[in-house]
């Protein structure tokens, strides 16, 4: 699984527990739509840790308490 991959889940496990949608997260973090939309594209590659410090802010959530999930931790090595 790649970085981008866990964040997007990270996301979608937090806004299902909080019962809001994709464009409800954008309005609480001060970010576009289409900012929170392309986050969940598949084609998108990177998504910058100012995006996911506003979300995380959006949330009411640290950036240590989003990381903080055995997901993060079993990552596999991005240098190949």
């Amino acid at each position: 699984m790649s970085v981008k991959d866990a964040v997007v889940n990270r996301f979608k496990e937090l806004i299902k527990e909080r019962d809001i949608k994709v464009n409800e997260l954008a309005n609480i973090s001060g970010v576009t739509p289409s900012t929170a939309y392309s986050m969940f594209d598949k084609s998108r590659r990177d998504i910058s840790i100012i995006t996911i410090k506003k979300f995380c802010d959006g949330l009411e959530i640290s950036l240590g308490d989003f990381f903080s999930t055995p997901e993060f931790d079993n990552l596999e090595q991005e240098i190949k």
